[in-house]
């Protein structure tokens, strides 16, 4: 399995919970351990059919936000104006809720509202990031949304 690169990019990297992958791909739970990746390392960052499986709360010892902490490490490894994609299933569609290991369902607000430049009301529950809404916009039953890395404003 290769990374997908749809950014163009000329090297990519990959991150997977299996540890028999190609050179690229480093091997990382990212429910429980952090983004294998020095601070502001990547231009782009894309997840694929991935949010969805982020459980939105964790018990690792104890109460933890992992998709909160999933957004700040992606925030964390991105460049400055660096750009995050995100295409998941999402509500109201079936296929947000149909695969039994989907525990986390993404709505078309859930990005706007919670890790934007605006509202980030992700912060109450951590996130210490701010990314700009660059697209958002439905490809069948997933929601693709683009995000750039922004400073937070203080």
């Amino acid at each position: 399995m290769k990374p997908k690169n749809d950014f163009n990019a000329d090297e990519v990297f990959g991150i997977d919970v299996r540890d028999d992958l190609d050179a690229n791909i480093k091997r990382a739970d990212l429910v429980i351990e952090p983004i294998p990746f020095d601070d502001d390392f990547f231009e782009y960052v894309t997840a694929h059919d991935f949010l969805e499986h982020i459980p939105r709360v964790v018990y690792v010892p104890s109460r933890r936000n992992a998709f909160v902490e999933v957004m700040n490490e992606v925030y964390r490894v991105l460049k400055l104006g660096g750009l995050f994609m995100s295409v998941t299933p999402a509500y109201p569609h079936p296929e947000a809720f149909r695969d039994p290991t989907h525990v986390n369902i993404i709505t078309d607000q859930t990005f706007p509202a919670y890790f934007d430049n605006v509202n980030r009301w992700a912060s109450g529950y951590g996130f210490k990031g701010s990314f700009l809404i660059k697209i958002q916009e439905w490809r069948g039953p997933h929601l693709l949304t683009v995000m750039q890395k922004v400073a937070v404003a203080s």
